[in-house]
């Protein structure tokens, strides 16, 4: 056996055959469990390679939300890697519109443990996958064999600024955005910097640039089309796209699964109006894509104030965009007068949404003392630039 002192060699060993049958044998063990499975195991196997396969299978367990069991069981992850990696739908939404666009081979720089990888060689594109991190090129390796999609994936430890993709149809770069403090927020402090990656980008025939979703617009180049995506109400990521075929300062907003793609029209913003009957939540992605004007025009309705990224309206028009509630009561905020009237509706099941409103939920949950066999949902907002309560009820 490997001395397994470093990651690197740790990880080395779970691919022998003792490392796979204990990853077998580990596959399943609930956190409670883990110190004695670790003290029977530790009779048999080196002390290391016990804690390696248990925290691999801490990090597979981790991963089920993001590549589904049946992928995650056989993976193998870093702890990075689950922050970091792509939801699986994402990238095969992504890997879709790549082959859609008659992408053949994609460079994917800074592939982490292949997550976009292999949903792009899933869609029948050759990949050359590129990460500088010794660990993080092993697990790669591991994952495409493990996934059976060797003949398609080339995985290459280097310096992406170090590698020639001329030879590739497209270019894909997903630039490390966490380090040793947490996540990052400047885009030229990421790894490698945003700035390298547009360079990169221009000099492609086509290339997508996976960013943070906070990115601002007008950070973003006017040569790119911007994308931002959500799936399943939570905004994943926002994708810089650039090529002549992706129309140079497009916003689009995709919710997932469907997809659903909003493409922004640059219509002016809405007119505030009075609340109406109805309140429609837009999707984050729509939000940050600054697309809300779409949405408004699309069920007919306005803003509720000039700041606040709701939308009313009189009647209940469908949109697959937003979330539509029926409105019962407006108020000014006042905890006494929300918690009278949740009492008098027997409300035992609050929703507290905000916007605008520096009141935390779960405090104002505390303080109302619910109780009742009804439900309601209230949105601690501004109205026309006064606090103000909503409360109703999602339209089924």
């Amino acid at each position: 056996m490997n001395d397994l002192a470093t990651p690197l060699s740790a990880f080395a060993a779970l691919l022998t055959p003792e490392g796979r049958a204990l990853l077998d044998e580990v596959r399943g063990t609930e956190p409670a469990r883990e110190l004695a499975v670790a003290t029977r195991l530790r009779r048999a196997h080196p002390a290391e390679l016990v804690s390696a396969a248990l925290g691999q299978e801490r990090l597979r367990q981790r991963a089920v939300a993001k590549f589904g069991a049946g992928d995650a069981g056989r993976m193998f992850f870093t702890p990075n890697g689950v922050e970091q990696s792509t939801r699986a739908s994402v990238a095969a939404y992504r890997a879709g519109r790549f082959r859609e666009l008659g992408v053949a081979s994609v460079a994917d720089l800074c592939c982490g443990i292949g997550g976009d990888a292999v949903a792009l060689a899933r869609a029948g594109i050759r990949v050359l996958a590129v990460d500088r991190d010794p660990l993080t090129v092993a697990v790669a390796r591991a994952n495409v064999e493990a996934l059976g999609i060797g003949g398609l994936v080339e995985v290459r430890e280097a310096d992406v600024a170090d590698v020639d993709v001329s030879a590739y149809d497209a270019l894909f770069v997903d630039p490390g955005r966490r380090g040793g403090r947490g996540r990052i927020f400047d885009p030229e402090a990421y790894s490698p910097p945003l700035s390298w990656a547009v360079g990169a980008a221009r000099k492609a025939p086509l290339a997508a640039l996976k960013i943070a979703p906070g990115v601002p617009h007008e950070a973003i180049p006017g040569e790119a089309g911007a994308e931002w995506i959500s799936d399943g109400g939570d905004v994943k990521e926002a994708v810089l796209w650039f090529g002549a075929r992706l129309g140079a300062g497009s916003v689009r907003a995709t919710l997932l699964p469907g997809p659903c793609v909003l493409d922004g029209r640059g219509l002016p913003d809405p007119q505030v109006r009075s609340v109406g009957r109805y309140l429609y939540e837009p999707d984050g992605a729509v939000i940050r894509a600054h697309l809300v004007a779409e949405v408004a025009e699309e069920v007919g309705g306005g803003l509720i104030d000039e700041t606040i990224a709701y939308v009313t309206g009189d009647e209940l028009r469908g949109t697959s965009f937003a979330s539509a509630y029926e409105i019962t009561d407006q108020l000014p905020f006042g905890v006494k007068k929300l918690k009278a009237l949740l009492r008098e509706r027997e409300v035992g099941v609050l929703t507290v949404k905000k916007r605008g409103s520096a009141v935390e939920p779960e405090e104002l949950r505390k303080k109302v003392k619910l109780s009742g066999p009804n439900s309601a949902t209230v949105f601690l907002t501004r109205v026309a630039g006064a606090p103000a309560m909503l409360i109703g009820h999602p339209v089924r």
